[in-house]
């Protein structure tokens, strides 16, 4: 157990990607951790959309860029060559806070792994828009579902970044 502690505690975003594309086996297990996060009631109301297509992360880059109003020489994606879509069904009541464990749990594994990794907004916004529910519809994904986020993964360009002293007052103990 203390191993998973020193993982947890040693995970960071990173802001710099090589483009190079990480083997198809590691994304596999990546995913598969994603699909064993806790979620309410066991209904397991998150579904991951895989994204390894340059031509349609570089699609998705650009709206994602255009919703942040961000400037055309920023890239929301950091250059990163795998971007895994978390959705969740808002039909379920617990559907927020389950795909977001989810995408806990894909940023500790692409860490275990070996990876860097980091959690990009904005999916919530690129759902809402009619092209994207057709993506949805086109893969047979039914149903009324929500962005949660996008977990961009692959190998790290550069330094891995320390970590940020914890704040003080971080926890409160009733005993």
């Amino acid at each position: 157990m203390p191993e998973l502690i020193d993982k947890i505690k040693s995970r960071r975003s990173i802001r710099n990607f090589k483009s190079d594309m990480i083997p198809e086996k590691d994304i596999e297990k990546i995913i598969e951790a994603g699909t064993y996060a806790p979620n309410g009631r066991g209904l397991q109301s998150p579904i991951i959309v895989a994204v390894t297509n340059k031509e349609f992360r570089d699609k998705l880059e650009k709206i994602n860029r255009e919703i942040g109003g961000f400037p055309e020489d920023v890239n929301p994606f950091y250059n990163g060559p795998v971007v895994l879509i978390v959705l969740a069904d808002k039909s379920v009541p617990t559907y927020i806070y389950d795909g977001s464990l989810v995408m806990g749990n894909l940023l500790l594994a692409a860490h275990d792994l070996g990876y860097g990794g980091i959690w990009i907004h904005r999916a919530k916004q690129e759902f809402e828009m009619d092209e994207y529910k057709e993506v949805l519809k086109n893969l047979g994904i039914e149903g009324d579902y929500e962005g949660i986020g996008h977990c961009v993964i692959g190998y790290v360009d550069g330094d891995y970044p320390e970590p940020l002293k914890r704040k003080e007052n971080w926890v409160y103990y009733i005993k």
